[in-house]
């Protein structure tokens, strides 16, 4: 595959590269990343013709929007395509002095206040404008606002009708003025989509996780559903957090956990077939999206250079036709999923 070649981005006018950089790990995610790191890496992706990248205040509580706009602002904005997100508005702690940042390894000690108001939208906007020190930012996407993050229906519905009856009036209106090209939502769990797609207008979803070589249930509503709308997605953590860019291996991570022992076991069929075809499994975990009609690109991460340039190769390796039926004959992917 090119990964340059644009997609229309759902039902906005953005055209998207079809592989972009995923920016969650120079939030320090699990791993503490380095300043000269994380600028070797960016500079590397920028050498190779990547133009698309996404971000947002949660990765690395500003870290990551701090990054990537030291290494992009002084480069020709109108080659860059930059998405971040809304609905965290960050703060400085009460207690700098003891503040722990969670799940990230370093980042930066601000803490998060939940915020899916009109206010708060237009807060967050502004906030990562001036993070990425640029004027304006392609797409918008909701975040985190799910049963995973908020855990109960009481918090959700909350959010939700702030969303619907506040926020998402913000989201129009920077939309409607040419300060965002696309408004999408991002999607870690089957139910948020219906929730969407029946309250507000979205342009298209960003799927952690959800639509991969590992996980392809929103084919059974959620896709449909979209496709009836016109509206698109992207796909984030396309290697389910580890094991279709790892392999197998022993520790191998599904969905930020340890994988099951079916899991390692489909995951070693999957690798089979590739095998025999001397196609890389993490190849077969990049191109598997981009093949159904409604996505517009992939987004995987890094934080060294040589993760950047690996893919890249990865993404542009040859797959024959065969090695598709095979996955769907052996029924290690479902019969239903576009593939060539």
């Amino acid at each position: 595959m090119d990964p340059f070649q644009r997609r229309k981005l759902g039902r906005s006018d953005v055209m998207l590269p079809q592989f972009g950089f995923g920016g969650a790990p120079l939030g320090d995610l699990f791993t503490k990343v380095s300043d000269a790191d994380a600028e070797a890496t960016l500079s590397a992706a920028w050498d190779a013709g990547v133009r698309y990248y996404d971000t947002a205040p949660w990765y690395g509580r500003g870290q990551s929007e701090h990054r990537i706009g030291r290494a992009l602002y002084s480069r020709p904005r109108n080659e860059v395509i930059i998405s971040t997100k809304v609905g965290r508005i960050l703060r400085a702690p009460a207690n700098p002095d003891t503040f722990d940042t969670g799940m990230w390894a370093g980042g930066l000690s601000f803490d998060i206040e939940w915020n899916y108001s009109y206010d708060g939208i237009m807060r967050a906007y502004e906030d990562s404008l001036q993070r990425l020190g640029m004027n304006r930012i392609d797409i918008l996407i909701i975040h985190d606002l799910d049963w995973w993050h908020h855990q109960t229906d009481a918090k959700v519905n909350a959010y939700l009708s702030q969303l619907a009856t506040s926020g998402f009036r913000a989201l129009e209106e920077l939309k409607a003025h040419g300060l965002i090209g696309a408004i999408g939502a991002g999607v870690n769990e089957l139910r948020t989509i219906p929730a969407y797609l029946d309250m507000v207008d979205l342009d298209f979803f960003m799927l952690a996780l959800r639509y991969t070589l590992g996980e392809q249930d929103t084919l059974d509503r959620e896709l449909p559903m979209c496709a009836e709308r016109g509206v698109g997605f992207i796909v984030a953590g396309v290697f389910s957090s580890g094991i279709y860019a790892t392999g197998p291996i022993e520790g191998a991570k599904y969905n930020y956990a340890d994988a099951s022992p079916e899991e390692l076991e489909r995951a070693r069929r999957i690798e089979a077939v590739c095998k025999s075809y001397g196609v890389p499994l993490a190849s077969v975990a990049l191109q598997f999206p981009l093949h159904h009609p409604l996505a517009a690109a992939v987004i995987p991460g890094g934080f060294r250079p040589e993760h950047v340039t690996s893919n890249l190769e990865l993404f542009r390796q040859e797959i024959p036709d065969g090695l598709w039926s095979d996955l769907k004959s052996e029924g290690l992917i479902r019969s239903d999923a576009p593939t060539p």
